[in-house]
């Protein structure tokens, strides 16, 4: 493939032509303190920013935006940094993921409107990622995922605390009174000790690696501790290697296929990844024109071990997990796995890319024939109760409960749930099977990480530490348990979960990949006659458009006037 000239790069169309128009870019370019030689014949490179004072995973993007200029520099490129939505996880409510879809059409609209020829994405709190690939996939600019990196692993009373499993973990202690408030306050202290994602294999780590198995980032960069000073030459290293992506017309529409996404799921099958990966990469697959589907991942998942001994599915972190080799060292013993041939954008295959890389650490990267599991860790389940389907992160459930029947505690939303979970009287034992509805992507709204719905108190106390909860949520990929997610369709469109009532027996049977109802059809039949659809949530803004547009869960939850492969028109200059 021949490289681009300088008249055929798209922001030729701004500054390269003698008009009126480009005048005005020229000279309000100067007016920033660029002179001419900055940008004249050069790749114009936008490096779009998710950080925010309310973002402590993308703290030092400030530095790291410096930096990935300085690779754009020495490359030959121009750089202009531009703010994006940051998706902070901890602090949007009621869920990140109800804004995801509106980062990725900030990216693919910021990207088509501005004089851009490629992009670097920075990002990696847990939906930040999904959106921009998802939003830089429509547009098809060549570009390059700049991921954050892991936080370094916590400490407190000689315990390494893992961000997120450690979080439930000693929240249920506190409450059975098993700790003290004071030693709940050294958790707190303790967790977090650095800017960065999540250091366990929640939906950050997993999603980073995800793109990068993709082959959309720079081989070895998803596992860097964000502190390391390797993370700062990766942020370099992407600077200058999306400049030769523009000139080689490197698009993402001439890396991804079919083979690309499976390679995608097999590794984070193989991490014992969040369940979270399944919704993102079935809508970064659609926009792609890849028909991933629940069906794919479980059969994916049924073929490929659980091979990465990373907490909440095992026992390490994610600096022991980049000690260890990181996800090159995983990926070249998952080789007989993967497709190698795919592209990257390293201008090499995904084989050349992880060329040479070797295991460290048997324990936290485990060989194929010792593998934690003999398959990955999230099963796709169906049944009466979720005829669309649903999900579970067996690896990470108690093995007792994988099969199992128990009477069903229903909860009508999460403001239920919350005022009745701890009551005494409420007639739940260790059996029951816990039931959240109204926790959708309409319902809720935005399918918030409610699915690892709390254990009643009383429960606690008598030692329980696991139960099967069902809903149509999501849960962090942090969580643990024996959770049932993202059963759709979804009680507020009238889904079997909205037909559910107590006492009703559910049954669970994860190896045969079934989540059941256990009521006669006719009773069913009769309730669905009596169901009526929950009054609207919203009259106007961005509410109204996400509940008029967003998929269901099994579809990837993006919202259908963003799906499909059709061109957008470049922006007229006038």
């Amino acid at each position: 493939m021949a490289r681009k000239t300088p008249e055929q790069l798209r922001s030729h169309r701004w500054y390269g032509v003698a008009d009126l128009r480009s005048f005005g870019h020229r000279s309000r370019t100067k007016q920033m303190g660029y002179a001419e030689a900055d940008w004249r014949g050069k790749p114009v490179i936008g490096i779009l920013n998710t950080w925010s004072d309310l973002n402590p995973c993308h703290q030092h993007f400030r530095i790291r935006a410096e930096e990935v200029k300085r690779g754009v520099w020495q490359a030959g490129g121009f750089p202009l940094e531009i703010p994006a939505l940051a998706l902070p996880e901890n602090f949007m409510k009621p869920t990140t993921m109800l804004y995801r879809n509106l980062l990725a059409m900030e990216v693919e609209e910021i990207a088509r409107s501005q004089p851009f020829d490629g992009l670097v994405l920075m990002g990696g709190c847990d939906k930040t990622t999904p959106a921009m690939v998802m939003g830089a996939l429509s547009m098809d600019l060549p570009c390059i995922f700049m991921p954050a990196g892991p936080m370094l692993r916590g400490h407190w009373n000689g315990h390494t605390l893992g961000s997120g499993s450690d979080t439930w973990k000693f929240w249920d202690e506190l409450r059975a009174g098993t700790i003290t408030e004071q030693d709940w306050q050294g958790v707190e202290d303790g967790i977090a000790r650095s800017w960065g994602t999540c250091m366990t294999m929640g939906t950050a780590s997993t999603m980073t690696a995800a793109v990068e198995a993709l082959g959309l980032a720079l081989p070895g960069s998803s596992s860097i501790p964000a502190p390391d000073s390797n993370h700062a030459r990766m942020a370099t290293a992407c600077g200058r290697r999306i400049v030769e992506m523009v000139w080689d017309d490197q698009r993402p529409s001439r890396l991804l296929t079919a083979a690309s996404f499976d390679n995608a799921v097999r590794v984070a099958m193989a991490l014992g990844g969040s369940t979270n990966s399944i919704v993102h990469l079935i809508a970064m697959a659609r926009r792609a024109g890849v028909g991933l589907d629940l069906d794919r991942f479980d059969l994916l998942s049924r073929e490929t071990p659980l091979i990465a001994n990373i907490r909440p599915s095992g026992q390490y972190l994610m600096e022991d997990f980049h000690y260890a080799g990181g996800l090159r060292a995983l990926m070249a013993r998952l080789g007989p796995l993967l497709d190698l041939e795919c592209r990257t954008v390293a201008g090499v295959s995904l084989g050349e890319g992880i060329a040479g890389a070797r295991v460290m650490n048997d324990e936290v990267i485990l060989p194929l024939d010792r593998a934690l599991r003999p398959e990955g860790g999230v099963a796709v389940l169906r049944g009466n109760l979720a005829p669309d389907g649903a999900v579970i992160k067996h690896s990470a459930a108690d093995p007792r409960l994988l099969r199992h029947t128990g009477p069903a505690v229903v909860f009508d939303d999460y403001n239920d749930m919350a005022a009745r979970i701890d009551d005494e009287a409420l007639p739940v034992t260790a059996d029951s099977v816990l039931v959240l509805r109204s926790a959708g992507p309409i319902g809720a709204p935005g399918m918030p990480e409610w699915g690892m719905l709390p254990l009643p108190k009383k429960l606690l106390r008598q030692g329980v530490r696991d139960m099967v909860r069902v809903s149509d949520s999501r849960m962090s990929g942090t969580s643990y348990g024996t959770c049932v997610l993202h059963v759709a369709p979804e009680s507020a469109v009238g889904g079997p979960l909205a037909l559910v009532r107590t006492g009703d027996p559910i049954t669970l049977d994860v190896a045969a990949r079934r989540i059941s109802l256990d009521v006669p059809e006719a009773e069913i039949a009769a309730r669905r006659a009596e169901w009526t659809p929950p009054p609207p949530r919203f009259a106007r803004g961005f509410g109204l458009l996400h509940s008029q547009q967003v998929r269901q869960a099994n579809e990837g939850c993006d919202y259908a006037v963003l799906e499909g492969t059709a061109p957008t028109a470049e922006p007229e200059i006038h």
